[in-house]
């Protein structure tokens, strides 16, 4: 299978790429779920699209990522850089800036 990379250029337009911040960056890992930062209407994919990262490329400065239906069937599988997807949390992430309610409560 060869696996198409997306070069951040959509139908001849530059488009504004996203910038993690400093937590983000180095942080998608093997099987993170992951959305799409832009449209790509050339792979009928848009901003926000789920996928899951299936291969970790270039020693992490790409990934591969499967995109599938409700039913689990997928429908494309593309390579992308780290700065074109954004990992989706399912659980509260915690940093030292986040304040407990018994810290709140203490003061």
């Amino acid at each position: 299978m060869k696996l198409a990379f997306f070069d951040g250029v959509s139908s001849g337009e530059s488009l504004p790429e996203y910038h993690p911040g400093q937590a983000e960056i180095g942080k998608i890992e093997l099987l993170d779920v992951v959305a799409l930062t832009h449209d790509m209407p050339e792979y009928n994919l848009w901003r926000g699209q789920v996928g899951t990262v299936v291969e970790i490329l270039s020693n992490g400065d790409a990934f591969e990522v499967e995109f599938s239906d409700r039913a689990g069937q997928m429908y494309e599988c593309l390579g992308f850089r780290a700065s074109q997807l954004m990992v989706l949390h399912h659980e509260p992430r915690h940093t030292q800036s986040n304040v407990t309610l018994e810290q709140l409560s203490a003061d």
